[in-house]
């Protein structure tokens, strides 16, 4: 159940291995706070059921949850997969910055730099540990990461359906005599 930026579901977490054996869960958090996950009420699972995150706690790179009903290591294992999500509503209930978004949001914007070239869609946000980047889907299945911060995406516009990139400081700028 990945978000295409138009479902009213927001995905906050994946489950991972599960953790001891009383059916504690690893989740790996895409919320900016990691122990954010267990404030906003029940979550839904690609699984199509509900669960209530009844602790969390921080743990290196992922939280670990108890969830209501999950008993065992055996019940927790089931769960390795299972993205866990919210509404929007509740999601935009807590409020967003000004320069804060949704990554769902972002998902199929158009990239473009300031004079109108095109660069592709962005398809995918990811964080390895640097900072996020993005993922540019081009034309013919190839695709490039870019940096997501300020200065290589200095606009983005959701209404119109863009991103602006500053293609130098995307890594993107061709060299000279470069064909790109």
């Amino acid at each position: 159940m990945k978000d295409d930026g138009k479902s009213p579901m927001i995905v906050l977490g994946v489950g991972g291995a599960p953790h001891g054996l009383k059916g504690e869960l690893r989740i790996k958090t895409f919320t900016d706070d990691p122990l954010a996950i267990g404030s906003y009420g029940p979550l839904t699972g690609s699984d199509g059921k509900t669960y209530r995150l009844l602790t969390v706690r921080a743990a290196k790179t992922v939280v670990i949850a108890r969830l209501d009903g999950v008993n065992g290591r055996e019940q927790a294992e089931t769960l390795n997969g299972v993205e866990f999500s919210v509404s929007r509503e509740a999601l935009s209930a807590a409020g967003l910055g000004e320069e804060e978004f949704f990554h769902a949001d972002l998902i199929g914007l158009s990239a473009v730099d300031d004079r109108g070239g095109r660069y592709g869609r962005v398809s995918a946000i990811h964080d390895f540990g640097g900072g996020d980047m993005l993922e540019l889907a081009a034309g013919g299945g190839k695709s490039v990461m870019i940096p997501f911060s300020k200065a290589a995406v200095p606009i983005i516009d959701p209404g119109a359906g863009t991103i602006v990139i500053d293609p130098a400081a995307a890594g993107l700028a061709d060299d000279e005599g470069d064909d790109q």
